[in-house]
């Protein structure tokens, strides 16, 4: 006895068998009951979701409408042509001639063309009269994976049904069902994988579970249908994932080795944990768990996961992924791609945006100062304090001298007013109220080390604000210099300098506040300029621009031009 494929063996018969498509099967069956059928249909969708089976279906339905016996052979009253294959005008023509024949038996002549969009141009012109005006026995259902490809005077003739993917859920079910049929065992994640890797085809899922069973010599395992389709299991990515939260990176290379050891494509591996991530995203939140197409046990373990995450880190998990999966076919080193991957998802623990403040500022600025940047890489692994609501805001009688410990930090919100913010302000008011009386304000004395590192957080405020025009002025020059309680700067230009001194009370509030000194203040300097008896050098053009349009300093700090 010959071998049947499933995808021929359980081919639906009857429109109540077809899998997943009851919108259009009722539509369909509605038509035929009410007589309301047009002459001239599109099924569109993609492969393998059942087009050309329902086409086949409805062509006997409408034969058996008409008081006919249910064993009756229609087979001569109906025409299949494969566009892929047969798309010349003379084929059309051919078809066309076929039309004006009655049928024998039954009330309808049905044409299946399959592939449609296949047709060349001139045999779609050639098929335009007959489409629009078949003779009354005649009934066109055109099957098309590619609806866009067809030319619009064809499509407005066509009474158009989509066909959609069929659900994991659907294909598992149907694959179930032939299972107990066969009288096989399998377990159920089994049965989800092989309907996942299927991506909304049948016929593909019942190709690949003809080959599982070839395989699994009647017992389908989970285990059993990755390794006869050379899938990577669950286990494999709620393994790396948990790794990767740990940010164990050797571990995490090494488990990468050992799936490449076993044959897995890396490719693959890396939109599979792309997807890993998304459906770790969707089982954050309980409005979308549904979502998840895997059985129970899985469902519970991505629940589970999603705990150890959270939505920040799987959304920039999502991006590398994605952007890793884009860029590895064109990439030279495609293993070596995956492994950078893999190591920055290890490392998304880390402060970004601090990394790259230092980044932006001129190297020049720190060169006596490897202290400060190195006190601002290890600054993120540093306890954060924040004010929660219920604190009281309440500014001190004197101000406090802030240390590592006790100094709150501001925590923004959608509005953006922050308790930070309102203590910042009521201090400011405070201030001014003790200078109006004539309080004393403390004088504390502070060294340059003091000073450099509030002044280098002051950059860092105001890299945060994009105030750009006072950062580019304070980091052009030389650093500032602590004499005697004064800060001494040094800039190139007069411009420069009253630009300063018109925003200077912004810093120096800064400064007072955190040194706890009220008795800073700034003094400006400009280099003196030697006058030129020859044609000016590009660095003194330049710094004749910098005097007119001050913010080209920021320019010449931010793509650090050596003139």
């Amino acid at each position: 006895m010959n071998y049947i494929v499933s995808a021929l063996k359980y081919r639906p018969q009857k429109f109540d068998e077809v899998v997943g498509q009851q919108a259009v099967t009722n539509t369909l069956m509605n038509a035929i009951a009410k007589d309301h059928l047009a002459q001239a249909l599109l099924f569109t969708g993609p492969r393998g979701v059942g087009k050309t089976t329902c086409a086949r279906i409805l062509a006997k339905e409408i034969n058996k409408a008409e008081g006919l016996s249910a064993d009756e052979d229609f087979a001569f009253n109906i025409f299949e042509l494969d566009a892929a294959s047969n798309n010349s005008v003379d084929d059309i023509r051919n078809l066309i001639d076929q039309v004006r024949i009655p049928p024998q038996i039954g009330k309808y002549k049905v044409y299946i063309i399959d592939e449609v969009h296949m047709l060349s141009t001139q045999a779609f012109n050639a098929f335009l009269k007959t489409l629009e005006e078949p003779p009354a026995h005649a009934v066109f259902i055109l099957a098309t994976t590619e609806k866009h490809k067809i030319i619009p005077t064809i499509l407005s003739r066509c009474q158009i049904y989509d066909f959609k993917r069929i659900s994991a859920y659907d294909i598992k079910e149907h694959l179930k069902n032939i299972v107990e049929k066969e009288n096989l065992e399998a377990e159920e994640d089994a049965l989800f994988l092989i309907a996942q890797k299927a991506d909304g085809a049948l016929r593909d899922a019942l190709s690949l579970f003809d080959k599982v069973v070839s395989y699994s010599n009647g017992k389908i395992t989970r285990k059993i249908v990755s390794e006869s389709m050379s899938i990577l299991d669950y286990d494999a990515y709620f393994k790396m994932v948990d790794l990767i939260l740990e940010h164990d990176i050797p571990a995490v290379l090494n488990q990468f080795n050992e799936l490449l050891y076993k044959g897995f494509d890396a490719h693959q591996f890396l939109a599979g944990l792309s997807s890993h991530f998304r459906d770790l995203l969707v089982a954050k939140d309980s409005k979308t768990v549904a979502l998840l197409e895997v059985s129970d046990n899985i469902k519970q373990a991505y629940l589970t996961q999603a705990k150890k995450t959270d939505l920040p880190f799987l959304m920039q998990a999502m991006e590398l992924t994605s952007q890793a999966d884009i860029n590895y076919k064109q990439s030279k080193s495609p293993h070596l791609l995956v492994e950078l991957t893999l190591m920055k998802l290890a490392s998304l623990n880390l402060d970004e945006v601090k990394k790259k403040i230092v980044d932006i500022i001129p190297a020049s600025y720190f060169r006596n100062s490897v202290k400060i940047v190195e006190e601002l890489k290890s600054d993120s692994e540093k306890p954060k304090l924040s004010i929660s609501p219920d604190q009281t805001a309440e500014p001190p009688a004197k101000p406090i001298k802030p240390s590592k410990t006790t100094q709150p930090k501001t925590t923004s919100n959608t509005s953006g007013i922050t308790i930070g913010r309102i203590i910042q302000k009521k201090r400011e008011i405070e201030e001014r109220k003790r200078v109006k009386a004539g309080e004393q304000l403390p004088k504390d004395n502070f060294t340059q080390e003091d000073f450099e590192k509030y002044w280098f957080e002051y950059l860092k405020k105001l890299r945060k604000n994009h105030e750009k025009n006072l950062l580019s002025i304070l980091t052009i020059d030389q650093k500032p210099q602590v004499i005697e309680g004064k800060i001494h700067l040094t800039l190139s230009s007069m411009a420069l300098k009253k630009e300063l001194e018109r925003t200077k009370e912004k810093v120096l509030n800064f400064l007072r506040q955190t040194l706890n000194n009220y008795d800073i203040d700034f003094v400006i300097q400009v280099k003196e300029e030697k006058r030129k008896e020859f044609v000016y050098s590009h660095k003194d053009k330049f710094n004749k621009l910098i005097e007119k349009y001050p913010d080209l300093a920021y320019l010449k700090t931010k793509f650090k031009i050596d003139i």
